[in-house]
């Protein structure tokens, strides 16, 4: 005689806390990892180790062919580099090393199989030996010392801006004019922790208190900027400089990537009258567009920040096509 079978199972509602409490201890150890925070659950941005400068006098002169510029299609900081990069006409000059993170060992590795390297933490041990810091991109790579000469995408923005003219295919294009220059600081401190630094307070917050400061202050300089460019082509007027550079790669993702991964959903770059158009015109620049890769976009934070989306679904995204669409900003006669 068969036993008759025993349906044995926990009540509802004791295994959704169990699950719960698993989950939540597993994502705060993730997250410390994936992006240290404050006390008050606010994330904070550690920061870059390398910093040396490309000058004629000192250990790491201007030439062609030397460096490398080391990136990730997906990351934002590196895109700067590459926008910068292209409109200074310098992709013969400083060639490109790719890399793309992994899903599963959590570093940076190398595209092309015949790399002396296989992760980026192993070129960076090249650097320096025994090297424990933060493995990141963008990396301005240094072939003949094969050291890292600066990983600080803000200050590589204007090695790229001077100190490669003499080969540059656009040298006479000056992106931080001093006559500018206090401008553009002003902008970019305020851009950087507010916008660039700010989508990722909002995505990595680890309390409602630290998200909803860190998404009031990105709005409000947002609609700040909206304002600004309602009367003039970019940032500082009439010329494009580096902090319409820094500010780009920030809004190339925005809707595809955080305003839903990040919770940044108060607004859509698109629901902007002037920032979406400046977007576009920045997006048309020469050179700029073949910077530009949503679907690797979209991969690497989708499919690549578990704790924020542990099942790895990489949505379809807004359409690309709509980067295309006239900006209808020459009217500003901005002088590039």
């Amino acid at each position: 005689m068969a036993r008759p079978k025993i349906k044995a199972s926990l009540p509802p509602g004791l295994i959704v806390q169990l699950g719960k409490t698993v989950w939540y201890t597993m994502w705060q150890v993730m997250m410390s990892r994936l992006a240290p925070s404050d006390d008050q659950g606010s994330y904070t941005r550690p920061a870059s180790e390398f910093r040396h400068a490309i000058t004629a006098d000192g250990p790491y002169p201007p030439d062609r062919d030397r460096y490398r510029l080391i990136v990730g299609m997906g990351c934002p900081w590196a895109h700067r580099t590459l926008v910068t990069r292209a409109l200074k006409g310098l992709e013969a000059v400083i060639p490109l090393w790719r890399v793309s993170p992994s899903p599963n060992e959590g570093f940076w590795l190398f595209e092309n199989p015949g790399s002396e390297w296989r992760s980026l933490p192993e070129l960076y041990q090249t650097a320096q030996s025994g090297y424990q810091g933060r493995s990141t991109v963008p990396v301005l790579w240094d072939t003949h010392t094969r050291t890292v000469v600066n990983n600080e995408s803000a200050e590589i923005i204007k090695l790229l801006n001077t100190a490669f003219n003499d080969f540059a295919a656009n040298p006479d294009l000056d992106l931080y004019p001093a006559d500018l220059r206090a401008a553009i600081d002003d902008w970019n401190d305020r851009i950087y922790h507010a916008v660039n630094n700010g989508v990722y307070r909002c995505g990595f917050a680890r309390s409602q208190t630290a998200y909803e400061a860190a998404g009031k202050q990105l709005f409000e300089t947002l609609d700040e900027i909206d304002q600004q460019l309602a009367t003039q082509r970019y940032l500082c007027g009439d010329h494009l400089t580096l902090a319409d550079v820094r500010l780009f790669p920030t809004l190339f993702r925005f809707d595809a990537v955080y305003h839903g991964l990040f919770k940044c959903d108060r607004q859509r770059l698109r629901d902007y009258p002037n920032l979406w158009p400046y977007a576009r015109d920045l997006y048309q620049q020469p050179g700029v567009a073949a910077t530009c890769d949503l679907d690797t976009v979209r991969r690497d934070y989708y499919g690549n920040l578990f704790p924020l989306n542990p099942g790895g679904i990489i949505p379809l995204g807004p359409n690309p096509k709509a980067w295309q669409q006239p900006h209808q900003r020459d009217g500003y006669q901005g002088n590039y």
